[in-house]
């Protein structure tokens, strides 16, 4: 955590009018304070930041968060918070709109009374959007972590193992090498389930012949990565050969569109294009990428929906394009992106090219 980060947060303040905002998304605790644990919330003013929480968190509070003052609560989170904004003359708070619940919400309103209004709805998501170096170098290491696991699941894919043997295996391994935990629940999808995009590992028996898509990331110092590799086990088909060199291209031309001034719904409507014009524009139905950091996804998103105008240098995205046969199979290819002065830079190192398993 940085002065920094406080230094926008209190700008940002300034431009909605409000007197404090109340944070309470457990990544933009973290982000804003450097505080890692749960059960707390931040009042963050010009003058003042206050880190609320229980006695199992004050002293971990006041290690991991230098900047704030840590106020201890006894009586409940959100009565503290109301006693803290009485205190100190806020009239007016901003609140996370896409993180309080509406109990919440209504239950700090009904606490406050008549002494302050909690109507001022932001999403503090966007000043997390282009990450400084110290994030950057993390996510590069989590990258790293994953690049090492898929090394690893190389030698130990083969047929007769099951799909949750594999998913454990990647799992166990980036523990082993410093990840947390995984970045979500790993995807394994083999054969005919490699059409379903989400297709989490099962029991289903992996068989010679067979597509492996493997979808997975690790965690360190709370950043995420994220990848995508398709194998294949035993020698690939020529029509496997195909449909493989298909994706690859529309991934690897996702990444070159990656670049400072690029729009999400550009990159991601010329790579649909490109799938289309291969004749496979049906079977990609899900959006490009999307940014991660503290969050498995974040903003912005490469989609037909995008909102993101104009990529920036420092934010990070996947470009991750697939194709899906419904009864038959697919695959998909991913990397995590930085967003760089000229271009596009992965930070996923894993080949790219068709391993055949034999």
């Amino acid at each position: 955590m940085t002065p920094e980060r406080l230094s926008r947060l209190r700008e940002f303040l300034r431009e909605k009018n409000a007197d404090a905002v109340v944070v309470n998304k457990e990544a933009n605790l973290r982000y804003f304070s450097g505080f890692r644990g749960d059960d707390t919330l931040l009042l963050v003013s010009q003058a003042d930041a206050l880190l609320v929480t229980d006695s199992r968190y004050t002293e971990q509070a006041g290690k991991e968060a230098p900047l704030f003052e840590v106020v201890e609560q006894k009586e409940g989170l959100l009565a503290k918070a109301a006693e803290c904004v009485k205190a100190r003359g806020w009239k007016k708070l901003a609140f996370e709109g896409n993180a309080m619940l509406y109990d919440s919400f209504a239950k700090l309103g009904e606490l406050l009374g008549a002494a302050a209004v909690c109507d001022v709805p932001v999403h503090l998501d966007e000043l997390r959007t282009v990450k400084d170096a110290e994030e950057i170098a993390r996510m590069k290491k989590a990258a790293e972590i994953g690049d090492a696991a898929f090394l690893d699941i190389l030698d130990f894919i083969r047929p007769g193992v099951t799909e949750r043997e594999v998913a454990a295996r990647i799992e166990t391994t980036m523990r082993e090498l410093g990840s947390e935990r995984p970045a979500f629940t790993t995807i394994v999808a083999s054969g005919t389930r490699g059409s379903l995009p989400h297709g989490v590992a099962t029991e289903k028996l992996i068989v010679s012949g067979e597509f492996v898509t493997m979808d997975y990331g690790a965690v360190y110092e709370g950043y995420h990565s994220d990848m995508t590799r398709t194998v294949c086990v035993g020698r690939a088909s020529d029509a496997q050969r195909k449909l493989y060199g298909t994706v690859l291209d529309a991934q690897e031309f996702g990444v070159s569109l990656v670049k400072p001034g690029a729009s999400g719904k550009a990159i991601d409507g010329a790579v649909r294009q490109r799938l289309t014009d291969a004749g496979y524009g049906a079977y990609f139905g899900h959006g490009l990428g999307h940014s991660l950091g503290l969050e498995i996804h974040e903003e912005p998103r490469l989609s037909p929906k995008s909102a993101c105008e104009s990529l920036e240098p420092g934010m990070i995205v996947t470009v991750e394009p697939g194709v899906y046969l419904p009864g038959k199979g697919g695959l998909r290819i991913e990397d995590s992106v930085l967003v760089t002065e000229t271009g596009g830079m992965p930070l996923t190192a894993s080949s790219k090219k068709l391993i055949e398993i034999v």
